[in-house]
């Protein structure tokens, strides 16, 4: 989550260039900047080393969220429990692994480096409620494409779940479609050879989270029952060429996290700069107890957990259809000679040096390459099969 502070002056500049008629491209700089401290909490009824992330606001030219190190981190309970957080990759976690509990309440503290003392709201677990299903399912969008909808639904016949977040991570399997049991080198400034290929080059997994705040409200409706199409795929999409996980989680939050992270959600779905939902300082449940003047943006939420995961295969629901992928995968044939007009023999072992091309057919002095990434998924990928997987 990266904050930013926009001042009038930065809006007064854009505005001059705007109505100018110039069509030169104005660089968005700061000029003036408040650097505010920015806390993200969210404890579950996970049993686990849970985790809280510490920074500050960021510049518009910045582009990289600097982290809060060196601060003092605890969370207290009413039952005269202490739970201390270290610093660890850039977030604080709990030295012991521990959980939310019904009917207990907790406060979040943090100290800081200069000396500033943070403090949260009490806060209770809020009811626990598991997601009933993920369902993935062959649909058309708005836009008339064909893919996979992927819905997660949930229902409280007591209504008082209400408010939900969630988030998911997707995992899916990427086969290089022109992957070959030999990979050229080349030996010197004009020689080349055929090796054997690793297999392991052939087969990796890529995961990717979402970043979308995900809300669903169900306080006005009949029933509290969610069915929310949480992730649409086109069937075109090369993440579901071969086989796709999805894991979604849901948090049951209290009003008060909810209307902070809607708050969140609405001004950042802002699409322009002169929109006047302008990001400002966003009431949380945090404040600074030894200075008042102090400003701070953020939440410590006690949250109730749940997560459920699914796997589905591409020709579950296109069982004719080419297996898509993300790069066209042309043929590239390249004549493998030096020293006349047509010869490509130095682009070629440019290429192989670069590691942008790799071997598909040939020898002598007529060889076939195509683009890395297709023949080699470890190029912008890991092979290693994460541990959750089940083919």
């Amino acid at each position: 989550m990266k904050f930013h502070l926009i001042k009038n002056t930065i809006l007064l500049a854009f505005l001059a260039v705007l109505f100018s008629g110039c069509t030169e491209t104005y660089p968005l700089l700061t000029n003036t900047y408040e650097e505010i401290i920015v806390i993200e909490a969210t404890l579950t009824n996970e049993l686990k080393n849970q985790e809280i992330k510490i920074t500050k606001t960021s510049k518009f030219e910045d582009t990289e969220v600097a982290v809060e190190s060196g601060a003092k981190v605890v969370v207290r309970d009413d039952q005269g429990n202490e739970y201390l957080f270290v610093e660890s990759s850039g977030v604080y976690k709990s030295q012991v692994a521990f959980q939310a509990l019904p009917d207990a309440k907790y406060t979040l503290e943090v100290t800081t480096k200069d000396g500033k003392i943070y403090q949260s709201n009490p806060q209770t677990l809020t009811k626990v409620n598991p997601i009933q299903s993920v369902v993935p399912a062959l649909a058309v969008n708005k836009d008339n494409e064909t893919g996979v909808q992927i819905n997660v639904n949930n229902y409280d016949p007591t209504k008082s779940s209400n408010y939900y977040r969630y988030e998911y991570e997707e995992t899916f399997k990427i086969v290089a479609p022109k992957w070959n049991v030999y990979k050229i080198i080349s030996t010197s400034l004009q020689t080349v050879d055929l090796i054997n290929n690793d297999p392991a080059t052939k087969t990796c997994y890529s995961t990717k989270k979402s970043t979308d705040i995900i809300l669903v409200n169900t306080n006005d409706l009949t029933e509290d029952r969610v069915n929310l199409p949480i992730r649409f795929i086109d069937k075109n999409d090369y993440i579901i060429g071969h086989r796709y996980s999805i894991l979604v989680k849901q948090y049951i939050e209290s009003l008060e996290a909810y209307t902070f992270h809607k708050t969140i959600k609405d001004m950042s779905s802002s699409s322009s700069i002169l929109n006047p939902k302008q990001p400002g300082i966003i009431a949380g449940n945090i404040r600074c107890i030894n200075d008042s003047a102090t400003k701070v943006i953020g939440f410590f939420d006690v949250s109730s957990y749940s997560e459920s995961r699914i796997f589905f295969n591409y020709t579950d629901f296109f069982p004719t259809s080419p297996i898509p992928y993300f790069n066209s995968c042309d043929d590239v044939p390249f004549k493998f000679c030096f020293g006349t007009e047509d010869c490509e023999g130095e682009t070629m072992i440019y290429n192989i040096n670069k590691n942008l091309m790799t071997y598909v057919s040939g020898a002598g002095s007529n060889y076939t390459l195509v683009d890395v990434a297709c023949g080699d998924c470890t190029s912008f990928s890991s092979n290693i099969k994460p541990s959750f997987w089940i083919d």
